[in-house]
C-alpha cells in the first residue's frame, strides 16, 4: 500500500503534480539540500579531515555520491517509504504500524516499542542541532569575504534563529508559499556554481567509480573509516524526508528528488571537489564559498541563509508533528496545540516546544561557536534513528507485508551494515559533543516512558474504582434522583464503566441532569480518522443517559464541541449554552508503593501538574467546565 493511496494531497493533473513537487523542495529536503554548506568541508578540514590530494578528494566525492545513492535512493525512496501508515511516515508512524500485531512475542514487542521511542527522542536532538549548524554555516560565509565580519557571525546567527522561532506562531502557510521558489533558486545557484568548476576540471566526475572509495579506505584504513563521521553529513536529511512524507505523498517527493535535488547536489559536491583540487588546501577550509569570488560571496551568503532558514523550518515543523503524535499516542503530556491554518490540519504551532527549541539552539551556537565544532555533535542522533528505522522496517516487512525471513533479513542486514558503519564512526565524536544529542534524547525518552508508565498506573487505579455501568444504571433507577434541566457531559476513558467523576458528582450533589452524555475519545493508531467516521458509537442507555465514542487519529487534536455537533446530526441533540462538562482532576500523592521508582513518581507528578488542562486540550469552553478533585496515591 503506498502513500498515494492514503495520504498527501489529491493530485488530479500534471500542473497540480508539478505544484506539489515544487512545494516538496522546501519542506522535505531542507536538511539534505543545505548539506553542501558543511559536509565536504568537514570531510577535508574537520576533526577527522584528510589532506588535500587528488586521491583523497576523489575518494571523498565517491563516498558522498554512493552514500546519497544507497541511503536516500535505495533505502528510503525505494523501500522505507513503502512503510506508510495511511500516507504518514516517520518513526512513530512506523511504530504505530506494529502496535496491535500479534506476530511478535510480548518481550520482542516491548523491545521494538522502546527502540522506536528512543529513535523518536533522537529526532528532537536533530531538530535542535540542524537549525544551529545550518544557519551558522551560512553566516560563516561572511568570513570568506573579509575577516571584518568575524565578530558579527555569532550575534547574526543568534538573531536569525530567534527571529525564526518568534515567527513560528504566525504559521507556516505564509512562508510555505515561497518555500518551493526559494529552494529552486537555491538548487539552481549551487548547480550553476558546481557546473562552472566542473567545466574547468571535468575529471572529477570520474569519482562516480566506487573504486575511488575502495582505494580511499585501503589507503587510510581506520582513519578512512572514521571519516564516515563527516561523510554522513550529506545524508542526515533522510529521516526528515521520511517523516514529511504525509505532507506530499511519495510520487511528488520522488519527482522533486530525481529532477532537481539529486542532480543539483551532485553537481555542487563535484564542483567543490574541483575547486579544492584547483585552489589547494586554502579552499578546503570552506569549499562551498570558495566556488565564488569577490562581491558574489555576499548574495551567495544571503541565498544560503534563506535556504538554511527553510531547512530549519522543516525540522521545527517536524518537531511539532512528532510531539502531537506522542501526545495522542499517550507518550507525552498534553501541550498547547495551536492550529495556524483553517485549511491544512497539519499546520500546527506548539509554544512549549518552540520555546525549548529556541533556547537550546541559541545555547548550542554560543557554546560551540563554529560549525566545525558543532559538526562533532551532529550525526550521532540521525544515524541512531536510521539504524532503529531499519530494524522496525524488518518487523513491518515480516508482520504487515508477510515477507519471508530471508528476503526481509537480507535487505535489513544491508541497510544496517551501512547505518551501523556511520553510527560507529560517529560514536567516536561522543566526547567532542556527540554526547549532546544523546543527553537530549535520554531526557526526552525518560519523559516519554515515565509519562506512559504513570498514565497506565493511573488508569489502572481508576479502573479499580470504576463501577460497572449496568450496576450504576440499576442503582440510579432505584434511587430516582432529582433531575435538573440541561445536559451534563462526563469525559471517560473507559466506555464500559461509570466515570469516577460521575460517581463523585452523584455522591456529593445527589442530583443529575436531565440529559447525561458519557463521552469517550479514542485515539486510533492511524494518522487521521475521516470526519465521516468521527462518531463511532451512540447508545441510548435509557433514563436520559447516552454513551458516545468518538475517534481521532494520532495526528489530530480532539474537539469536543465538534463531536457534540456531529452527535446532533445523528439524533442526539444538545444545547451548547445549556451544557456543562464534568472533568476529574487528580492530585497525586507520592508513596513507597511498588510499581514505579520514587523519582519517576515525582517526575510524573511534576509533568501532570504542568500538563495542559484537559478542557483546553479537548477544546472545551472554560466557562462550561466543572472540575471535581480526587486524591490518588501512587
Amino acid at each position: 500500500m503506498t502513500a498515494e493511496a492514503h495520504g498527501g494531497p489529491k493530485i488530479g493533473s500534471r500542473s497540480e503534480l508539478a505544484k506539489v513537487s515544487l512545494g516538496a523542495l522546501g519542506v522535505v529536503y531542507g536538511d539534505i539540500g543545505t548539506s553542501p554548506l558543511y559536509a565536504l568541508k568537514e570531510c577535508l578540514s574537520g576533526e577527522h579531515g584528510v589532506g588535500v590530494t587528488t586521491a583523497n578528494v576523489m575518494g571523498l566525492l565517491s563516498l558522498v555520491f554512493w552514500s546519497l545513492t544507497f541511503v536516500i535512493v535505495v533505502k528510503y525512496l525505494s523501500f522505507i517509504m513503502r512503510a506508510d501508515n495511511h500516507g504518514e511516515g516517520g518513526i512513530l508512524a512506523l511504530l504505530a504500524l506494529l502496535r496491535g500485531k500479534g506476530g511478535e512475542t510480548r518481550k520482542a514487542a516491548s523491545v521494538l516499542l522502546l527502540m522506536g521511542l528512543f529513535g523518536a527522542a533522537l529526532l528532537y536532538g536533530d531538530g535542535i542541532i540542524t537549525p544551529a549548524i545550518s544557519v551558522l554555516s551560512a553566516v560563516e560565509g561572511l568570513e570568506v569575504a573579509t575577516t571584518t565580519f568575524q565578530p558579527f557571525v555569532l550575534p547574526v546567527t543568534v538573531a536569525i534563529l530567534i527571529g525564526l522561532f518568534l515567527a513560528q506562531k504566525r504559521g507556516t502557510a505564509g512562508i510555505g508559499a515561497v518555500f518551493g521558489p526559494a529552494m529552486l533558486v537555491w538548487f539552481g545557484s549551487i548547480a550553476v556554481t558546481g557546473v562552472i568548476w566542473i567545466a574547468r576540471m571535468p575529471s572529477v566526475l570520474m569519482a562516480v567509480n566506487p573504486m575511488y572509495a575502495v582505494h580511499f579506505f585501503i589507503e587510510h584504513r581506520l582513519h578512512g573509516f572514521l571519516v564516515l563521521a563527516a561523510v554522513v553529513l550529506c545524508i542526515t536529511g533522510g529521516e526528515a524526508l521520511y517523516a514529511d512524507m504525509g505532507h506530499f505523498g511519495v510520487r511528488p517527493i520522488r519527482i522533486a528528488w530525481y529532477t532537481v535535488v539529486f542532480p543539483c547536489l551532485l553537481l555542487n559536491y563535484f564542483g567543490q571537489g574541483a575547486v579544492v583540487l584547483t585552489k589547494g588546501a586554502s579552499a578546503a577550509q570552506n569549499p562551498f564559498f570558495a566556488m565564488v569570488d569577490g562581491w558574489l560571496v555576499y548574495p551567495f551568503v544571503v541565498v544560503a541563509t534563506v535556504a538554511t532558514v527553510i531547512a530549519s523550518q522543516a525540522l521545527i515543523s517536524g518537531a511539532y508533528s512528532l510531539t502531537q503524535q506522542a501526545v495522542q499516542l499517550g507518550y507525552w503530556p498534553r501541550v498547547s496545540i495551536v492550529h495556524t491554518s483553517g485549511d491544512a490540519e497539519g499546520q500546527i504551532y506548539i509554544p512549549e516546544i518552540n520555546t525549548a527549541l529556541m533556547v537550546a539552539c541559541c545555547i548550542l551556537v554560543l557554546a560551540f561557536r563554529k560549525s566545525t565544532n558543532l559538526a562533532s555533535a551532529y550525526g550521532i542522533a540521525v544515524t541512531g534513528t536510521m539504524s532503529i528505522t531499519s530494524i522496525l522496517f524488518y518487523a513491518v516487512a515480516r508482520e504487515r507485508w508477510k515477507w519471508g525471513r530471508l528476503r526481509a533479513g537480507s535487505i535489513t542486514a544491508l541497510f544496517l551494515t551501512v547505518d551501523l558503519a556511520f553510527f560507529v564512526a560517529n560514536a567516536t565524536k561522543i566526547h567532542d559533543g556527540g554526547w549532546v544529542p544523546l543527553a537530549m534524547a535520554l531526557v526526552v525518552f525518560t519523559v516519554m516512558t515515565t509519562w506512559k508508565r504513570g498514565r497506565d498506573t493511573l488508569y489502572a487505579f481508576l479502573r479499580g474504582i470504576t463501577l460497572p455501568l449496568d450496576l450504576f444504571m440499576e442503582d440510579m433507577a432505584r434511587q430516582a434522583p432529582h433531575r435538573v434541566k440541561g445536559t451534563a457531559v462526563f469525559m471517560t476513558s473507559n466506555p464500559e464503566g461509570a466515570p469516577p467523576v460521575l460517581l463523585h458528582h452523584f455522591k456529593h450533589n445527589k442530583v443529575l441532569h436531565e440529559k447525561v452524555v458519557l463521552l469517550a475519545i479514542a485515539t486510533h493508531h492511524e494518522p487521521e480518522v475521516p470526519s465521516s467516521e468521527r462518531i463511532q458509537r451512540i447508545k441510548d442507555l435509557g433514563h436520559g443517559f447516552h454513551q458516545v465514542t468518538a475517534a481521532y487519529g494520532f495526528m489530530q487534536t480532539p474537539n469536543v464541541l465538534d463531536v457534540l455537533q456531529r452527535c446532533a446530526d445523528a439524533g442526539l441533540v444538545t444545547d451548547k449554552n445549556d451544557t456543562s462538562f464534568f472533568l476529574g482532576r487528580e492530585t497525586l500523592l507520592i508513596t513507597d508503593r511498588p510499581g514505579m521508582a520514587k523519582w519517576r513518581k515525582m517526575l510524573f507528578a511534576f509533568l501532570s501538574r504542568n500538563a495542559r488542562p484537559a478542557n483546553a486540550f479537548f477544546r472545551i469552553p472554560p466557562n462550561r467546565v466543572v472540575e471535581l478533585g480526587t486524591q490518588i496515591e501512587l
